[in-house]
């Protein structure tokens, strides 16, 4: 098995090479930032909340428990301070310089976007919108922050919603379209930041039929014996190196 080094060095050439590459990330890319990835149960969701993260971010306790689902959504969900770190930059870089085509995430952070990539696809939509359900009025991230309990419209009183896809929730159908497409055409796909444990959104992997599949995690993925090049190492550092 080659080093690190030497996988970056072998990554930099792909890299040189290709000019049609989707990049496919999940949690790991943002955590660099400071956003950790709310599926990692602590010792303080267990001290704060009565129920796991995932049975909070589900549909059927929106619907039943809004307050308690605001409390964890503000404290859990929003990071306003946070900053693109390298992987985004340098993705945003190599798609600028005609090599990247997409990044399709998993992440709901708007940090691709941040850093200045154009072609974003957000698989389970983003925490900067929010609308009304009654009227469909928009509101920002900062409208829910700075509300308390459940927000309410201020033209028509409806509960404003977060345009994130909730557990039970179906992702957004021309998301799924354009990511297929986009991985289907695509001649490399890298996989970075990302379990693959999530379900429908890991399964777009499959319509991959280039000739490079590149995964950077730093623990085991599903794909791994898959990937012609497999990175275990953080991903910004990965970044970082290919492009110096």
């Amino acid at each position: 098995m080659q080093t690190t080094q030497a996988a970056i060095q072998e990554l930099k050439k792909i890299v040189e090479t290709y000019d049609n590459i989707v990049f496919f990330g999940g949690a790991g890319v943002s955590t660099e930032s400071g956003i950790p990835d709310f599926r990692s149960v602590d010792g303080l969701y267990n001290q704060q909340y009565d129920y796991p993260p995932e049975t909070i971010l589900s549909h059927t306790f929106y619907r039943k428990n809004p307050k308690e689902f605001y409390r964890f959504y503000r404290n859990k969900m929003i990071f306003r301070d946070a900053k693109p770190n390298a992987a985004h930059k340098a993705l945003a870089a190599l798609e600028a310089a005609g090599k990247v085509r997409a990044v399709i995430t998993q992440n709901i952070d708007g940090l691709h976007q941040a850093a200045g990539s154009k072609v974003v696809l957000e698989l389970h939509g983003s925490v900067l919108r929010n609308y009304c359900e009654q009227c469909g009025a928009f509101y920002d991230l900062d409208f829910i922050a700075n509300s308390e309990g459940v927000p309410k419209c201020s033209a028509c009183g409806g509960s404003v919603k977060p345009d994130v896809v909730l557990y039970e929730e179906g992702l957004n159908q021309k998301t799924i379209n354009d990511a297929v497409r986009y991985i289907h055409e695509a001649d490399v796909l890298i996989i970075g930041g990302t379990s693959l444990a999530v379900y429908p959104a890991a399964g777009l992997i499959d319509y991959f039929k280039g000739e490079k599949l590149v995964v950077i995690n730093k623990s085991s993925t599903p794909r791994d014996s898959f990937a012609d090049l497999l990175i275990n190492a953080p991903i910004g550092e990965v970044f970082t190196a290919i492009l110096s």
